[in-house]
């Protein structure tokens, strides 16, 4: 009867083997992946953002967007009787809360406010106005009136006037 004498290989020594090929696999991966293009070859990307300086205009706010300081301001001060919700200065977007006039318990509205351009400009301005009556117990969309809009968005373009006055009218 013959004894052989059993070694223990450990298991790290078996398994040298396949890591090596495994490396030698992950390093051709990478290398494949980067031979036969040229950076230089590539398209840019078309951003037409890029040159254009998105600073406010106006004011001595320290505000920095692609918004009219005037508007803006003028926008906040003449929805500051409402609940704001949201307002994101760069993007010029002021989203109301929905608020309910003291004389009317079964009306609310929410507005919305877009300043569009460093300009001060009627067209630089986008104001949405939604009005719900509460019927049953529960509150229905309907329409504002006519001139609801027109007359919100007048008053800010006249608040963002009388602040440009204010300031000497610097842009």
């Amino acid at each position: 009867m013959t004894l052989r004498s059993q070694t223990s290989v450990p298991s790290s020594s078996r398994l040298l083997p396949a890591r090596i090929a495994l490396g030698v696999l992950a390093l051709g991966t990478v290398a494949a992946c980067s031979s036969g293009r040229d950076p230089s070859s590539l398209t840019a990307p078309r951003n037409h953002l890029i040159g254009v300086d998105r600073g406010a205009e106006g004011g001595n706010d320290q505000l920095r967007g692609g918004v009219n300081a005037y508007l803006w301001r003028g926008a906040i001060d003449t929805l500051s009787f409402m609940p704001l919700a949201s307002a994101d200065a760069v993007g010029g977007v002021i989203l109301t809360d929905w608020y309910q006039p003291p004389a009317t318990q079964n009306e609310r509205f929410k507005i919305a406010a877009y300043v569009l351009d460093r300009r001060l400009r009627s067209d630089a301005l986008r104001v949405s106005v939604f009005r719900q009556v509460r019927q049953d117990g529960e509150w229905q969309d309907t329409p504002v009136a006519a001139t609801t809009t027109s007359d919100i968005t007048t008053r800010i373009l006249a608040r963002a006037r009388q602040l440009r006055a204010e300031n000497g009218g610097r842009d």
